[in-house]
């Protein structure tokens, strides 16, 4: 038979846990910030949304901010439809830059992954210190 422990413990224990996890941190990837073996990953995401908001700025003539919104919409694999590269080279530039730019942020993505499940590995070793 298992022994509850009382409330106030338990509460304590989430409290702590909570703090150590830092939910808002994780929200805002400010601990992959952190992570020096990440930044190369999130220079390159951030570079490849740069490069697509200019080049369509310039190709196809849109506002920088119907640049960005295609590049980000793109590359997330979204791709509503509001927005479509008309001109040959635009079209071209697109198959090219989606390629890269998928790649690209699934680097991203697995740098996340490796940091968060290190930093999961590191609260459930101190879990079972405690």
């Amino acid at each position: 038979m298992e022994t509850k422990k009382p409330l106030r413990s338990v509460e304590r224990d989430v409290e702590q846990d909570v703090r150590r996890y830092h939910p808002l941190q994780t929200l805002f990837l400010v601990d992959i910030l952190r992570d020096r073996d990440s930044r190369p990953a999130i220079f390159w995401a951030l570079g490849t949304l740069l490069v697509g908001t200019f080049a369509y700025h310039w190709l196809e003539g849109w506002s920088y901010l119907d640049a960005l919104y295609f590049s980000v919409v793109s590359l997330g694999t979204v791709g509503y439809g509001d927005l479509t590269p008309t001109t040959p080279v635009a079209k071209l530039f697109t198959i090219v830059y989606l390629i890269n730019g998928i790649v690209i942020l699934l680097a991203l993505f697995d740098r996340i992954r490796m940091v968060r499940s290190k930093r999961r590995e590191s609260l459930a070793e101190h879990q079972r210190e405690s």
